[in-house]
């Protein structure tokens, strides 16, 4: 018993030495609402800061309550921001976001959003600030015909297409490769 008590008492003073080791995740330096990253020094894969960085990202699921913000939607901010503090310039980062499914809700603005959910789009100054660094964010029209949801209620800089499949074909013939996430 002594032996057990000596134990959980030894491992209970290692524990605050591994949580004050873990790195802070550290906001920007381009998307200041989300998208926090941690720092990785030299990393053996090296990030290539000479090219240009085309992504499609597809989002599907909301988030788990209409108060929370999409994880999804937050990990594009990660990407731009993680490339851009390894120093790859901006005018290189270019993320397109296209939103299908129950997500299709989230990309509606503060004022149609309160009205379906009785709170504000806890997505609206992401997909602000995404619009306003030159992000592209597009709705599947056939989600917004399927499920009501209505154009003149979308958040500004939103886009509508005639649908997700068509939107990543025309996204893959500009040069974007689709997240395998």
């Amino acid at each position: 018993m002594r032996t057990t008590l000596l134990l959980i008492a030894a491992l209970s003073l290692s524990v605050p030495a591994t949580v004050a080791a873990q790195q802070q995740a550290i906001p920007g330096p381009v998307i200041f609402s989300a998208g926090n990253t941690f720092p990785v020094d030299n990393p053996s894969f090296v990030t290539r800061t000479d090219i240009e960085y085309k992504v499609a990202f597809e989002l599907a699921a909301a988030a788990p309550s209409p108060d929370q913000l999409n994880t999804s939607l937050n990990s594009v901010a990660r990407f731009i921001n993680m490339h851009a503090a390894d120093g790859v310039p901006v005018t290189q980062i270019k993320a397109a976001v296209v939103v299908h499914g129950p997500a299709g809700w989230e990309l509606l603005s503060d004022e149609a959003y309160r009205e379906k959910y009785g709170v504000d789009n806890p997505n609206s100054e992401l997909i602000r600030e995404l619009v306003d660094q030159g992000m592209t964010i597009v709705l599947c029209g056939q989600t917004a015909a399927s499920r009501g949801i209505p154009r003149d209620g979308l958040a500004d800089g939103v886009q509508l297409a005639l649908s997700a499949m068509t939107a990543f074909v025309v996204l893959q013939a500009d040069g974007y490769t689709v997240n395998p996430w």
